[in-house]
């Protein structure tokens, strides 16, 4: 990859995802070139870091994430995130890198187990990521969130682990929408290379279309610095 502008982002489809257009998009407008990949498919086809959007994966109808998994997209996902690349899961996509084993931890229903909608306050309490490294510690921004499935829990032991290993990366500002544990919102590996958070940053990403913010109705375009720090990474690296 020869710079930013060399970099190809793949966005894996799942039955049932959602957002894989929207990815998609946040990844062209970010500077890179989005490359689809389709589940059943063992080859990422040269990509530098992979993105696995939100949606309903085969309708959810085992655990959020569960038959997902066994795609032949995710081994392929699994093998490369150990070598280092980014990897970013994004609501269901969160759900699948637990799933996985890629990242700690489990989803469950909401804790009032309605399905929610909402302009989501996140913190930023980890900027060593491939995935966050442009924006900065303790920076509040507003994306959207959209899930059933979005309760995050793990075990105390595990809990301790994340707080004291610095691996929390995003904590719910104000209100707690789904009962995760310790207002926690998105995680990373050991590494920092892959990353999984509920809320949607590619749906804030381009102005007229994002959260209302400072700037006016829907001009909040927060999510777009996920994918500038994974071309920073990238870069980088």
């Amino acid at each position: 990859m020869a710079g930013a502008e060399g970099a190809r982002i793949g966005v894996i489809t799942f039955p049932g995802t959602l957002d894989d257009r929207d990815a998609q998009r946040a990844v062209r407008l970010a500077g890179a070139t989005p490359v689809a990949l389709w589940h059943a498919d063992a080859d990422l086809h040269g990509v530098d870091a992979v993105v696995i959007p939100g949606g309903f994966s085969y309708g959810d109808y085992l655990r959020a994430g569960a038959i997902s998994r066994f795609a032949a997209a995710m081994t392929s996902v699994a093998d490369a995130a150990r070598g280092g690349m980014p990897v970013l899961g994004i609501c269901n996509g969160f759900q699948i890198l637990t799933e996985a084993h890629l990242l700690p931890g489990s989803m469950v229903k909401n804790d009032h187990l309605h399905f929610i909608c909402r302009e989501q306050t996140l913190v930023v309490e980890n900027v060593a990521t491939a995935w966050t490294n442009q924006y900065a510690s303790g920076q509040r921004i507003t994306i959207p969130l959209k899930n059933q499935d979005g309760q995050f829990v793990a075990d105390e032991r595990t809990l301790d682990a994340l707080e004291a290993e610095g691996r929390v990366v995003f904590r719910y500002d104000g209100w707690n929408p789904n009962g995760s544990r310790r207002n926690i919102a998105g995680i990373t590996n050991e590494r920092g290379n892959v990353v999984g958070l509920m809320p949607h940053p590619e749906h804030a990403v381009e102005q007229g279309f994002g959260p209302d913010s400072d700037a006016g109705a829907r001009q909040g375009t927060d999510g777009l610095t996920f994918f500038t720090s994974a071309l920073a990474a990238l870069v980088g690296a």
